[in-house]
C-alpha cells in the first residue's frame, strides 16, 4: 500500500443535512464509503466478490467532529491507506470545507477482507487510485 493522499470530491445536497442545514453527521461515513470504494474501483471490488467469493467489511471506526459542512458545499475528501498486517487496511479519511484550514471531520477506519462466510482472508494485492 502507499501513503500517497487520494482526493474525492463530494457535493452535500439538502437531504444530507438536518434541521440547521448541518451535514448530519452519519453521512459522512456514506462520504469517507464513496472515496474508499473509488480509490480501489467498483469493477475491482465486483470483480473480487464475483469470482473470488470475497469483500472488505468495517472492523472499527474512529471519528473526530470539528466544523459541520452545509448545504451547497463541495467537500474535498482526503485519504490515505495503509497495510496493517496481512488482514487489515487502515484508512485515515478527512473531509475538507471549501477553503478550509483544517479538517472538517476526520475518520480513522480499519478494514478486513472476509469471505462469503465472513470468514477473515489475507488482503489480495490491488493496485489503488
Amino acid at each position: 500500500m502507499t501513503s500517497r493522499q487520494y482526493c474525492f470530491p463530494v457535493q452535500v445536497y439538502y437531504e444530507d443535512t438536518d434541521h440547521s442545514g448541518v451535514v448530519y453527521h452519519a453521512n459522512y461515513l456514506k462520504y469517507f464509503e464513496r472515496a474508499r470504494e473509488h480509490l480501489v474501483g467498483t469493477d475491482v471490488l465486483a470483480k473480487l466478490w464475483h469470482e473470488q467469493g470475497m469483500g472488505f467489511s468495517v472492523y472499527k471506526v474512529e471519528m473526530g467532529f470539528f466544523d459541520g459542512a452545509s448545504f451547497g458545499d463541495q467537500l474535498d475528501i482526503r485519504t490515505t491507506v495503509e497495510k496493517d498486517g496481512d488482514y487489515r487496511l487502515v484508512f485515515h479519511q478527512e473531509a475538507w470545507k471549501p477553503n478550509g484550514k483544517k479538517p472538517a471531520v476526520t475518520a480513522v477506519i480499519q478494514m478486513v477482507c472476509l469471505d462469503r462466510s465472513r470468514n477473515l482472508k489475507p488482503i489480495p494485492k490491488m493496485t489503488l487510485g
